[in-house]
């Protein structure tokens, strides 16, 4: 079992080691596994990146990113050519269902709306945004809408992990309803918790995906 010091030598090394990611003016502190990242970077991309750094160290249980973003003179946009932006960016990402989303943006903070057949599209259509200049936070309430309900969205998640090399099958249970899937059980990682959300969201038929899986080291 590591130590919070040894956690947070792993995770300030990560993130000197992430190559979008200027750590220059980033504190870390590290309470029984649980990393909390305060501070201030230059754009909403660092701060998902230095995030996402956290969560590739082992013995991480939980994060706190309190980054706070102080945009350059240079980098701040008008709302009205960000959303102009982020329009351009969803076209380019999406370009067979761009039209069923909408974008709005106030004081340089994204909120994403409308509705998809898939859950990839909705990760994709906040990664359109995520490193446009001027972002300040991303809110995606893009709902997940499929034309078809099949009956075996279980069965698919659960052959997907075993088929998969970073998801532990043995370790994750999985319900679905509706549409609705429910992730619970223990892996080692964070990295494992998000694999396993990805490949849930990516199942055929699901509109939601509940994940309630706990990090444990032990």
């Amino acid at each position: 079992m590591k130590s919070d010091t040894d956690i947070k030598r792993d995770v300030e090394s990560e993130l000197r080691w992430a190559p979008e990611v200027d750590d220059t003016d980033i504190a870390v502190k590290v309470t029984g596994g649980v990393v909390t990242l305060t501070g201030f970077i230059k754009n909403y991309l660092q701060k998902y990146e230095a995030e996402r750094a956290v969560k590739r160290v082992a013995g991480v249980e939980g994060v706190a990113n309190d980054l706070e973003i102080r945009l350059p003179a240079s980098d701040a946009l008008p709302d009205p050519e960000l959303a102009r932006k982020a329009v351009e960016a969803l076209r380019a990402e999406l370009p067979f269902s761009h039209d069923t989303v909408k974008v709005l943006v106030d004081h340089g903070r994204i909120t994403l709306e409308g509705s998809l057949e898939w859950g990839y599209q909705r990760d994709w259509a906040e990664r359109a945004v995520r490193n446009l200049q001027g972002v300040q936070n991303i809110t995606n309430l893009i709902t997940v809408t499929p034309r078809v309900q099949p009956a075996d969205v279980k069965k698919k998640i659960e052959d997907a992990f075993v088929r998969s090399a970073q998801v532990d099958a043995g370790r994750i249970s999985v319900e679905a309803h509706d549409g609705e899937v429910i992730l619970r059980g223990k892996v080692r990682s964070w990295a494992e918790r998000e694999e396993a959300q990805r490949m849930a969201w990516s199942a055929p038929g699901v509109r939601q995906v509940r994940n309630e899986i706990n990090v444990s080291v032990h």
